[in-house]
């Protein structure tokens, strides 16, 4: 008997009409200004924001630093009901080709990624942990191009792992992909076109 899919958006919304008082604070790992851009715009209501910009995987350097300029400059311009802040560890290259070595060869979407979704949320899991933050979540689901049952498998992990509670996510429901492309045109949000590695960007040129 097969086990039934679960629907990580409405985990989420149960989660979240539980909330009472003060604003829980959370964690969101962000791999760009596109992606976080209806994500923040719908979890600002409900929660305190920290945004984490932890991509070591994006090359080159210019590109990541591109993207975070944008990052920062959405966050400065999105209206929100409640903070948002934000932080970053820098670029830290080598800590992404530490990650998946001996994955370069295997196609976009499968292990490499998946060992990159691990890399990221565990570096956020740890300072949400450290910072004492009620949850922890990434806004990589949102894209269509991700893997949000692997997203979430490794985030409720790394929560057991650290004691802090992963916010489940698949923020591409509810037309959520489909806003963060609306805001992505309204805040002329630059909008990148390979994942941000240099193994994305190889295959990107390739077609």
């Amino acid at each position: 008997m097969s086990v039934p899919k679960r629907n990580y958006r409405i985990e989420q919304e149960k989660i979240i009409k539980a909330f009472e008082g003060e604003p829980p604070r959370l964690l969101l790992h962000s791999c760009c200004a596109p992606c976080s851009s209806a994500v923040l715009e719908y979890l600002s209501q409900h929660l305190a924001i920290t945004v984490f910009y932890f991509n070591p995987n994006i090359f080159p350097e210019e590109e990541f630093l591109h993207r975070i300029a944008e990052q920062k400059r959405l966050i400065s311009e999105l209206p929100c009901k409640n903070t948002v802040e934000f932080i970053d560890h820098g670029w830290q290259s080598e800590r992404f080709y530490a990650a998946v070595k001996g994955l370069e060869h295997i196609p976009e979407g499968g292990e490499r990624c998946f060992a990159c979704y691990r890399l990221r949320l565990e570096e956020t899991a740890m300072l949400a942990a450290e910072m004492g933050f009620d949850f922890f979540t990434t806004t990589l689901s949102v894209s269509p191009y991700k893997n949000a049952d692997k997203l979430n498998e490794i985030g409720e992990e790394l929560a057991e792992k650290y004691g802090v509670k992963h916010l489940p996510s698949d923020f591409k429901k509810k037309d959520g992909y489909k806003r963060s492309i609306q805001l992505s045109a309204e805040y002329s949000l630059y909008r990148q076109d390979y994942c941000g590695c240099v193994f994305s960007q190889k295959e990107r040129n390739e077609i």
